[in-house]
């Protein structure tokens, strides 16, 4: 199971209360001191959030619970991705006054596409201005579920002190040092209580058959006829099961954990996993005798060596045991097997399905590599990488340190896939890109936390090109060497030209044609004025940015018996290009990009504007269901910083992609050149 929500809202003291009344730890961690168990990077300690998801395991009532604690913060959405991967349920946090928040939203989203079941849990009914129902009602009309609320809450506020468990019509009650007490129904509130079991019974029946014949029979539900059909819709997700508490006071988890364990599906209750092998689907049973299958989604370094976290969907793998990585073809050895406990581990003989494990001794596997028996082989979905929206250069301080920045980057991207290095071709620099600010200044930070070199941060360059607005025509030029021995000579007569239709960026947006006539230029010395011209295309005479979209053409020349040649000819045209290119009318273009922005339409002119600030040209908007989709054309130099931007106007709700859209003519004054002939 894992457990989702939007930051703040309770999800790792959720986890750490879940652990500690296991027993799976002795001591209550807390967000504020830094002493939970599964925020144990320092920069999560520091910043008190959840930057990285952390498996924890524990057992209740006889069940084994292999639990996730996922981010809350935007920037790190591909973590929830990858574990939800992998998960069978989960349980979704809400704050008590907040509600429904905008990455509630979003991890919603993300587990109905993986069809993960959930129950909720509204938190912090301790807090002022907490209201239970109003949370209830949030769910239904923002993630559009149909709610059944399992609990009516004992006293509000400071006041709560526990719950109404609807479906055995008992009070639960936590006493101050945090001890659960079962008692009766108290008196004034057993009409409500008896008031809100009916309308959960209703809409029970409402949604399952079984439960519907039962209540036409005997105008009401048993106890096990509930419970049945509320598992039932859990896993079909038909409906969610709602329950509340405080986890920060203790109130509420024991219930929670029976609910997990009642109606969140087991390995056993989820269909068989899929695969692939030579364009076939397989399928694979949970069962512990069935051929290995496991899904890698996470790779850490840790002191003990590179961990590899996997959930083992069929069959047993012993430690020392040789898997097959399906996606490469490579075998492995197994070295150990570790029973995750966040950055502590336990040593483990083997793992059977429905376990997540992690395993040391594989060098090769990364995130969403499928590993199976070698006799068996099977290819699992890997889970999906976002492409990452916002870019940083970084450099290392020293030019001694460049090796070994490189290897730490190296090993970002295989911890994190969804960030990406990539080196500039035009500009020279290594290019650092993620899901959003947050999210590079985490990862840049990781580097210097771990011993790593010194590393500058910057804003890339945006690589401008430029081109020729006004060309010239009927441009001479001689080239003449003499210093001893052979000499040089080449005579050309070039115009110059804006192209026709100018390359899109991918290019070099570049014609060369010859009309000279008589053979007063042999073609041998054509194609190395064709060279010439293509050497100047590097710099252009503004910013020295490559030149395109340009248009040469060879009208006359003339050479010399013993001192033209090829080099001669190259030399001539690389130079009188460049004379050509100095006295034309040239302009710098900037890049362009395609921008799609996602918005709610409440947030539409706020967004419109921002996109007009930006220099973006709107090009349309299309209203959707409660959300507006706007297209507009953005220089790339303005879209730095716009994910932050965006999400703080639309209250995280806001998405955007991008896509390259060529170039255009930068609006500075000093991007053009009249020429003074």
């Amino acid at each position: 199971m894992g457990i989702l929500a939007h930051v703040d809202a309770g999800k790792t003291t959720v986890t750490e209360r879940i652990l500690f009344l296991t027993g799976a730890t002795h001591r209550r961690g807390e967000v504020h001191d830094g002493t939970t168990v599964t925020d144990f990077d320092p920069q999560e300690r520091d910043r008190g959030i959840t930057i990285f998801a952390a498996a924890v395991s524990c057992d209740w009532d006889g069940h084994r619970v292999n639990l996730i604690d996922t981010p809350g913060h935007v920037d790190f959405a591909d973590e929830v991705e990858r574990s939800l991967r992998v998960l069978d349920g989960a349980v979704a946090v809400f704050d008590a006054v907040a509600g429904v928040e905008p990455q509630s939203e979003s991890v919603w989203r993300q587990a109905d596409r993986h069809g993960v079941p959930r129950i909720c849990f509204v938190n912090k009914l301790d807090r002022a201005g907490a209201d239970f129902d109003r949370a209830v009602e949030s769910i239904r009309e923002r993630l559009h579920p149909v709610p059944l609320a399992v609990q009516l809450p004992i006293g509000t506020e400071g006041a709560f002190t526990g719950v109404v468990d609807l479906l055995r019509m008992r009070a639960l009650v936590w006493a101050d040092g945090g001890a659960m007490e079962e008692g009766p129904v108290p008196a004034h509130l057993r009409e409500e209580a008896l008031r809100r079991r009916r309308i959960l019974e209703e809409a029970v029946a409402e949604l399952h058959p079984a439960a519907l014949e039962e209540f036409c029979a005997e105008s009401a539900l048993t106890t096990a006829t509930l419970a049945a059909a509320l598992r039932e819709l859990t896993r079909t997700g038909d409906a969610v099961v709602v329950l509340c508490g405080s986890a920060y006071r203790n109130r509420g988890i024991e219930p929670l954990l029976d609910a997990v364990v009642a109606f969140l599906p087991s390995p056993l209750d989820v269909p068989p996993v899929r695969g692939t092998l030579d364009g076939a689907v397989h399928e694979r049973p949970a069962d512990p005798a069935a051929p290995f299958a496991a899904l890698a989604f996470k790779v850490t370094a840790t002191p003990a060596g590179r961990l590899t976290c996997l959930r083992v969907y069929a069959g047993t793998l012993g430690r020392g045991d040789t898997v097959l990585d399906a996606g490469t073809g490579r075998t492995e050895r197994v070295g150990r097997i570790l029973r995750i406990q966040a950055d502590r581990h336990a040593e483990l003989e083997r793992a059977v399905a429905g376990d997540i494990v992690a395993v040391v001794g594989l060098r090769t596997a990364r995130a969403g590599s499928t590993l199976c028996a070698p006799s068996a082989p099977l290819v699992l979905e890997p889970p999906t990488v976002a492409d990452p929206v916002v870019s940083v250069a970084v450099e290392a301080r020293t030019s001694a340190d460049t090796d070994r920045l490189a290897s730490a980057l190296a090993r970002l991207v295989e911890e994190d896939p969804s960030l990406v290095v990539r080196t500039d071709p035009e500009t020279g620099q290594t290019v650092l890109s993620g899901m959003g600010e947050l999210h590079l200044e985490v990862a840049v930070e990781k580097i210097r936390r771990d011993r790593g070199p010194a590393v500058r941060v910057g804003r890339p360059k945006v690589a401008h090109r430029e081109t020729v607005v006004r060309g010239v025509t009927g441009l001479v030029y001689r080239h003449v060497k003499q210093d001893g021995g052979a000499g040089q000579f080449a005579h050309v007569v070039i115009d110059v030209r804006p192209l026709e239709a100018p390359s899109d960026g991918g290019g070099t947006g570049f014609a060369f044609r010859s009309e000279v006539v008589g053979g007063r230029v042999p073609q041998e010395f054509v194609r190395a004025v064709e060279a010439g011209c293509r050497d100047a295309l590097s710099a252009g005479p503004l910013g020295g940015h490559p030149v395109t979209g340009v248009s040469v053409v060879l009208t006359d020349g003339a050479t010399h018996p013993k001192d033209s040649s090829e080099m001669a000819f190259r030399a001539a045209g690389r130079f009188a290009l460049r004379a050509a290119l100095r006295e034309a009318e040239m302009v710098v273009l900037e890049p362009m990009a395609d921008v799609t922005v996602t918005v709610p339409k409440d947030a539409v002119g706020g967004v419109l504007g921002d996109l007009a600030a930006r220099r973006g040209r709107v090009s349309g908007s299309v209203l959707r269901t409660g959300t507006a989709v706007i297209t507009a054309t953005v220089p790339l130099a303005e879209l730095f910083g716009y994910a932050t931007r965006l999400r703080s106007r639309t209250q995280g709700r806001g998405t955007f992609t991008t896509r390259p859209a060529g170039y255009a003519p930068a609006p500075s004054a000093a991007a053009r050149v009249t020429p003074s002939r």
